[in-house]
């Protein structure tokens, strides 16, 4: 492919994708397990950094945050701590969707070019960093509010328990199971439509 054809394919790739971060997030946001939404927004963002490279997975996940912020997702902690809610949440998107395209792009390269294998590493890679720094700007920006949530919970196991199992617990075995899944089929599909 010549570098103009290359370069339109990727601006057009990357708008159908970024629309598709916009739509997820508009609709999943409606999608409750626990307090918050589930991210299904981390499967184009994973298919985005294989099919478009790393800089545009850090697009992607700083369009997820925006979005987060926007969609009323994020009013909860926002009603806490504004700063830190748009550092944590800017922060979370922008990462899982830089780190999961270096990851892919290293495993793709340690692999010899297994798309199948660097995109299922891409794909764990997304939600456990979206998940992490979320529970870091738990512990950094609201870990009062989060000890208050704790004991109105009633869950027993502490802080660390209601954290892991009360706020994040099922959301990220959907988030990462479906990444694990869809991903690695979709991206595989993209790659064969464009052999032909």
């Amino acid at each position: 492919m010549n570098e103009r054809k290359m370069s339109t394919r990727l601006l057009v790739m990357s708008a159908i994708i970024t629309a598709l971060v916009v739509l997820l997030q508009a609709v999943g946001a409606t999608i409750k397990l626990g307090p918050f939404s589930i991210s299904l927004v981390l499967i184009p963002i994973v298919i985005g950094t294989a099919t478009c490279g790393w800089k545009i997975g850090a697009w992607l996940g700083f369009v997820f945050g925006a979005m987060v912020l926007i969609s009323g997702d994020a009013n909860l902690f926002l009603a806490v701590n504004v700063p830190g809610t748009i550092i944590t949440v800017m922060v979370k998107g922008i990462l899982c969707g830089l780190l999961s395209g270096l990851a892919f792009k290293g495993v793709y390269k340690f692999f010899k070019g297994n798309i199948y294998i660097a995109t299922a590493v891409a794909a764990v890679v997304c939600p456990i960093v979206n998940t992490g720094i979320f529970l870091l700007g738990c512990l950094v920006f609201f870990m009062d509010t989060i000890r208050e949530w704790a004991l109105a919970a009633n869950l027993g196991g502490g802080v660390a328990y209601y954290m892991i199992f009360g706020l994040v617990g099922a959301n990220f075995l959907v988030e990462i199971g479906a990444n694990i899944v869809f991903s690695p089929i979709i991206v595989r599909i993209i790659k064969a439509t464009e052999r032909k």
